[in-house]
């Protein structure tokens, strides 16, 4: 019974908690089903032997049984016979017979107790690998969509570096466009002294003498003889 110890694990296996040692689910389910499927045929080939032992094990009790009642009619009919020794010997044998049938019997029970243990181990293997076979797409979709939010965030962290090299682009070009404004200001304002130079002297001879002005003008100069 050396199986029965070998898969104690087993019957008390909780899938959860075993994935949870493995830092790739992905890889440990696909290498549980493995293991299990390797674990189920192990034990249905010893649930078979088990169950042959048990088959064998009533097999001789029945016999046993069957010759004890046998043994017991004998005594019966030898004592209505008159028989008493020969009623003797039947019982000696079949007190003999008992013991072994009392033997057997405990022999059939544990190979009874033996085959309800495998089949229960063989149930739950069977649960299990139909629980993962149920459950492995969907843990390996998970699994995928980890792995990829993984990549997207490395990609993140190195963009962030991207994204400070275009904010001292921005301030470069900022800085650049503010230069040129200052630049365009100040030719704008040149321009517009210049001009402002040249109007002014023409408003200077384009405006026409004051008439009141030019009389007291000629009246001093008569005066002055100029």
């Amino acid at each position: 019974m050396g199986i029965l110890s070998r898969f104690k694990d087993i019957m008390s296996a909780n899938i959860n908690a075993m994935l949870d040692k493995f830092e790739d689910p992905e890889k440990m389910i696909d290498q549980y089903l493995r293991d299990i499927e390797k674990d189920l045929g192990e034990v249905k080939a010893e649930t078979a032997s088990i169950m042959a032992e048990e088959k064998r094990c009533k097999r001789e009790l029945d016999e046993c049984t069957e010759e004890v009642d046998k043994l017991q009619k004998y005594a019966e009919k030898a004592v209505l016979a008159g028989n008493d020794n020969d009623a003797r010997e039947f019982l000696s044998r079949k007190a003999t017979m008992a013991e072994k049938q009392a033997s057997l019997k405990t022999a059939y029970d544990l190979a009874v107790a033996n085959t309800a243990k495998m089949r229960d181990m063989h149930d739950k293997l069977v649960k299990d690998m139909a629980d993962l076979n149920a459950r492995r797409d969907a843990i390996k979709a998970k699994v995928r969509v980890a792995k990829a939010q993984e990549k997207i965030n490395e990609l993140g962290a190195s963009m962030k570096g991207a994204a400070e090299s275009m904010s001292a682009f921005d301030k470069m070009e900022a800085k650049a466009n503010a230069m040129l404004d200052k630049a365009n200001a100040m030719a704008e304002l040149n321009n517009s002294t210049v001009e402002a130079s040249v109007e002014d002297l023409k408003d200077k001879y384009d405006k026409e003498p004051s008439v009141a002005v030019e009389d007291e003008l000629a009246a001093l100069k008569a005066k002055l003889g100029k």
